[in-house]
């Protein structure tokens, strides 16, 4: 009679980890983020080059002549007349621009969704404050399975769709901000 008590009594606690769908994690294996809510750890690693030139010269010419003879008979008073007019117009222009950036840091996002293919859409932000200057890092995109790395460690680069976002605000990004008058005379300009 014991032993049917205790097998029924595994039984009933095995039909209740089944129903009840307990979740023992294993020891011998890696627990890697799949689940909505479940924390990656994102290293970015970016960096950005882009430069453009442009030169435009033009040069126009035009001349305009216009003579006529004296008048004759009753108009013989009128004297020739001739006239001569040209314009010209020069233009040399040159311009160009370049832009280099580049972006190293460790972001945590979250797993926000799990698509219906398996990937998983996340999010992340990141604020760093030192000395009254506050840097802001948030990051989201799409992530494959199949990317993420030991410690749910997953490279920017293997985000789809990725966008990365990187500003400040304090006294060092607004020193580097043009005054009103600068401002008020380039858009005038």
């Amino acid at each position: 009679m014991k032993r049917f008590i205790i097998v029924l009594l595994f039984i009933y606690a095995a039909l209740n980890y089944k129903c009840f769908g307990g979740n023992i994690p294993n020891i011998y294996s890696d627990q890697r983020a799949l689940h909505v809510d479940d924390i990656l750890t994102i290293l970015i690693n970016e960096s950005a080059q882009a430069g453009s030139q442009s030169a435009t010269n033009t040069d126009k010419e035009h001349s305009y002549n216009v003579s006529g003879q004296g008048g004759s008979g009753l108009l013989s008073l009128l004297p020739k007349f001739g006239a001569t007019a040209g314009t010209s117009a020069k233009y040399d222009g040159a311009g160009s621009t370049t832009r280099e950036g580049s972006l190293v840091a460790t972001i945590s996002a979250r797993v926000i969704k799990v698509l219906d293919n398996g990937n998983l859409v996340i999010e992340g932000n990141k604020t760093i404050e030192v000395n009254d200057e506050k840097g802001i890092i948030k990051i989201s995109g799409i992530v494959r399975p199949m990317d993420i790395q030991q410690n749910n460690l997953v490279y920017s680069s293997n985000i789809a769709d990725a966008q990365i976002m990187y500003s400040g605000k304090g006294i060092a990004t607004n020193g580097q901000r043009p005054g009103v008058l600068a401002r008020f005379f380039n858009w005038i300009f």
